[in-house]
């Protein structure tokens, strides 16, 4: 099942702040604790779906240039 949320830019860079975070800790924090279980699957994903977003945020970016403004 497909849906679709309406974020707002700011909402959207505290996602990708948080699931940094998130993504940071499971890969590089949790495998020393004991018990652990990676999920590389999980933290490929999470990888994929960070980029994602922040290829959403870069295109809000360049949209707010004026025209005739270099990006970059």
């Amino acid at each position: 099942m497909l849906k679709t949320v309406k974020l707002s830019t700011r909402e959207i860079e505290l996602l990708v702040s948080l699931a940094s975070d998130q993504l940071f800790r499971r890969e590089f924090i949790d495998p020393k604790m004991p018990g652990h279980v990676s999920k590389s699957e999980d933290i490929t994903l999470g990888k994929s779906l960070v980029a994602r977003l922040k290829a959403i945020l870069d295109q809000d970016k360049v949209r707010g240039v004026p025209p005739g403004k270099k990006t970059g």
